[in-house]
């Protein structure tokens, strides 16, 4: 019997973003992450362990990979155990929705008529350079991304994170992203199509 393959997301919103990205690359891959999908209410890989533990004492084997948001807290990953296999994936950025940050992606998914500017300065202000990863891996995405934060303010209206997934491309994704979604990819047994990524790269193998 093949292991059931199980990817671990912190939140709701995660597995909604991921699934979008997901559509992106392969509508198959996003389909299969439906089912694949559990929620763990925050960042606790703990429940992960307890999850994959229940499938085997169900004689259900079962394997899978815990994706975590950063959160300040370094690369260290959660112990693992030798009676479970779980892998995990640790966003290189504070948060997944540090990969949402790309201005022409904000601008289609927010459907913005800029035509003062405020929204290009606004963004110019808060986001780094492209290729100033040091910058990037600090910057508080989801404090951008807030109802209370700077772009909503300078829209005048809650920004939407999903709108903002749903008006990416394939090639603003960020390597990261596409590794994840070939990790996700082999671990359901679904092909992917290669793309080029926001930064000119293919992504990591």
């Amino acid at each position: 019997m093949d292991a059931r393959f199980f990817v671990y997301v912190e939140g709701p919103r995660d597995g909604h973003i991921l699934r979008i990205w997901a559509r992106l690359v392969s509508p198959q891959l996003s389909r299969r992450l439906v089912d694949a999908t559990v929620i763990l209410g925050g960042r606790q890989p703990a429940r992960a362990l307890i999850h994959l533990r229940a499938q085997a004492d169900a004689g259900k084997p079962a394997r899978g990979l815990c994706v975590l948001d950063r959160d300040g807290g370094g690369h260290m990953e959660p112990p693992a155990r030798e009676d479970v296999n779980l892998e995990f994936f640790i966003w290189g950025r504070r948060h997944i929705e540090s990969y949402l940050l790309v201005p022409d992606a904000i601008r289609r998914g927010l459907r913005v008529q800029d035509k003062e500017g405020k929204l290009d300065r606004t963004l110019r202000e808060k986001l780094p350079a492209a290729d100033d990863d040091p910058a990037w891996n600090h910057v508080d995405a989801k404090r951008l991304l807030d109802r209370k934060g700077p772009i909503s303010r300078c829209l005048g209206r809650p920004v939407n994170p999903g709108h903002i997934a749903r008006a990416m491309r394939a090639a603003d994704l960020h390597p990261e992203v596409q590794t994840l979604l070939e990790r996700i990819g082999a671990g359901l047994g679904v092909v992917q199509t290669q793309v080029v990524c926001v930064d000119g790269s293919a992504p990591a193998s």
